[in-house]
This record gives C-alpha cells, structure tokens and sequence, in this order.
C-alpha cells in the first residue's frame, strides 16, 4: 500500500483529501500545521518512525503557526529519508507568477495547484504523474549520466 502526506489546516479539504486517498487505497499520513510535520520529519530522519514512508507530499501553502508549506517542502528536501518525496503545493490564494516561482523554488516542488483542486479521478491521475516524474528524475542521474556524456567524449 502506498502512503501519500498532507499538511492542510482546512478540516472539509483534510477530510474529503483522506478519504479519497482510502478509496484509492493509499495510506495518508495527515498533519494540520507545518509544526507538526516538521516534528515528524525530525522523527524520521532521526529513526523514531517505522511505517512506510510517503511518496507524495500534498502541501498547503498557508498554514497556521510559524512554518509554511513551502518551509515544509524545503524540511523534505533536506531530509535524507524523505528528500526525493514528490511535492505538490496547493492553495486557494491567487499568486503571481513571482510567488508562485519563489515558493516552488523554496520548497523544491514538483507541482503546484488552485484549490479547488481537480475532481476524483482527475486528482488522483495527476498526483501520479507527479510521483512518476519525480521518480525518473531522481533514478536518471545515476543510470543515465555517465552514458550521455560517453558519446560527446568520443567525438
């Protein structure tokens, strides 16, 4: 079974965003606050957490108390247990394309998404496509690399 994070303060959105995770049969591993996240980073890394860890991060941008989604995203990324985890922020606030970028860059997000998100389908069909492409981003430099630059060194 696959486990999918979510750091949403919003109880309707947490809710609907579990359930449907149930439904497709995936694990959520739910926090309300960066804080809280950011606490079970820390347990992870640190070895005090033993189920499975999540593939995906679903990250609200705003959220109550001092951290952020996006100070969330940058914790994953510096984690080396979670680091290569998909991260797709969400939000119901309208940004600019400079906040959008800023808070992409900072997080190291893989998507970012208006609420309302996507229908039931939908949602699910693109959250999976941000884990595949994550996956073969974080597969290709050790496989690929070293083939790509073979052929420019012969020439």
């Amino acid at each position: 079974m696959s486990t999918w994070m979510v750091v949403e303060d919003e109880p309707d959105i947490y809710d609907v965003l579990l359930a449907m995770f149930e439904m497709w049969g995936i694990e959520g591993v739910a926090f309300v606050d960066g804080e809280e996240a950011v606490l079970w980073i820390d347990d992870v890394d640190n070895g005090r957490f033993k189920g499975e860890l999540p593939e995906l991060a679903l990250l609200d941008i705003r959220l109550p108390g001092e951290i952020s989604g996006p100070q969330v995203g940058e914790r994953l990324r510096k984690s080396p247990a979670l680091r290569d985890i998909a991260i797709v922020l969400t939000t119901a606030y309208k940004l600019s394309p400079q906040e959008e970028a800023s808070m992409i860059k900072q997080s190291g997000a893989d998507k970012f998404m208006y609420k309302p998100l996507p229908r039931f389908n939908e949602l699910q069909g693109i959250l999976e496509q941000v884990i595949a492409e994550r996956r073969a981003k974080t597969s290709e430099p050790a496989s690929s690399t070293p083939q790509s630059r073979q052929p420019k060194s012969k020439e």
